[in-house]
């Protein structure tokens, strides 16, 4: 079971079965997929197998997937966690989303650093690193406040849309 983190005004738990319509909000709006190289769910049915497939990811080591909810009610209003975990290597890379109607708020800032915290000092990773479209100004600025280091750019590394796109990748280091 993902365990559960908690930050001042968040509370970061597994992704259950009940958040597939949360999902289903965050991936269906384009301005959250323009720049997570997929396209945007068009079916409830593609957000319960998001939910299948965070679970599978942290059974088999892979990534590790939190649901963000507000502390005050109940309910997913974005994900963040590690994908292309590798315990052996001691590294993951970190990922989020949030529904639009809570940008701007600093509620990826305020989960980022408990994931990032529980990421060195719980699962014992000496890197994290992010891979971000180079037109996500919003996410290329938050890496960069968390202290994140631009490593360079992957040249036509992810498609959106059905069009190659470069990306910024980024690390932080114990």
């Amino acid at each position: 079971m993902v365990p559960i983190l908690e930050t001042e005004r968040l509370r970061l738990r597994e992704i259950v079965h009940h958040d597939a319509q949360g999902i289903f909000d965050c991936f269906s709006n384009h301005d959250v997929t323009r720049y997570y190289g997929q396209d945007p769910l068009t079916e409830l049915k593609q957000a319960e197998q998001f939910v299948e497939f965070f679970a599978n990811n942290y059974k088999e080591k892979r990534g590790m997937r939190w649901a963000i909810e507000l502390k005050e009610r109940d309910g997913l209003i974005g994900t963040i966690g590690f994908n292309a975990w590798s315990p052996k290597h001691k590294r993951a890379e970190i990922g989020y989303e949030l529904h639009p109607q809570y940008w701007r708020k600093g509620y990826v800032t305020e989960a980022a650093s408990k994931v990032i915290s529980y990421g060195f000092n719980e699962l014992g990773l000496t890197r994290i690193g992010a891979v971000v479209f180079l037109e996500n100004k919003a996410s290329n600025d938050l890496l960069t406040k968390l202290g994140f280091e631009k490593e360079g750019i992957l040249r036509g590394y992810m498609y959106q849309n059905g069009v190659p796109h470069d990306t910024n990748v980024y690390s932080l280091l114990r």
